[in-house]
């Protein structure tokens, strides 16, 4: 046999074994299909229940295929496990190290969509219960931070960045007009030294 046909038929039985692996992993999940679907019926296991466990064993079915298959094209399971566990690690620590920015991006466009508050609103975001939080005037609103504007008595132009996942983690108080407090603090700030500097709130 010349060194040619015995490639093709060494490859051929590499495909032959692969198609086997494939079709053995096919044939075991539809039998668990319908081993399940029955189990559902004569027990009366909840629908979601069911679906769940079958996408689990389904999924360890065509892992251990595709382990099987690569170990039959020559490739060791443990490199593969080995390399698959280590992109699993990266993966999980950089969607961590992201999950805070990520939550505050989508937290500010549920803010933009479903409006609990918007520009130039008071709003005090209580920390529990009824206790006194973080408060003053909403002067801007972007993908990471809400930006509030804090009133002082001493006449203090000072400003609030609070992450916008905040807002959906505690109870948020809103007012659309001047509240108390803030007139107040506006009020004794007019009556002191520095009463010639306060200012309304801009957007930055």
């Amino acid at each position: 046999m010349s060194p040619t046909i015995a490639h093709a038929a060494y490859i051929a039985a590499k495909l032959g074994e692969a198609l086997a692996i494939l079709a053995g992993a096919w044939l075991l999940t539809t039998l668990l299909r319908h081993l399940l679907r029955r189990l559902s019926t004569r027990y009366e296991l909840a629908p979601a229940f069911a679906i769940g466990v079958r996408r689990v064993l389904n999924t360890l079915i065509y892992i251990a295929a595709l382990l099987l298959l690569l170990n039959r094209l020559g490739i060791e399971g443990s490199v593969v496990w080995t390399t698959l566990t280590g992109f699993v690690a990266v993966g999980a620590v950089a969607f961590f190290a992201a999950w805070s920015v990520l939550s505050n991006i989508f937290c500010a466009l549920l803010i933009l969509t479903t409006r609990p508050f918007r520009l130039y609103d008071y709003i005090e975001v209580l920390e529990g219960g009824d206790k006194p939080g973080l408060r003053g005037r909403v002067v801007d609103i972007n993908f990471i931070f809400t930006t509030l504007q804090e009133s002082h008595a001493s006449g203090e132009d000072t400003v609030l960045q609070v992450p916008n996942s905040q807002f959906f983690q505690r109870s948020t108080r809103r007012w659309r007009e001047e509240p108390e407090w803030s007139r107040t603090a506006r009020e004794k700030a007019a009556d002191g030294p520095h009463g010639s500097d306060w200012q309304e709130p801009a957007v930055r």
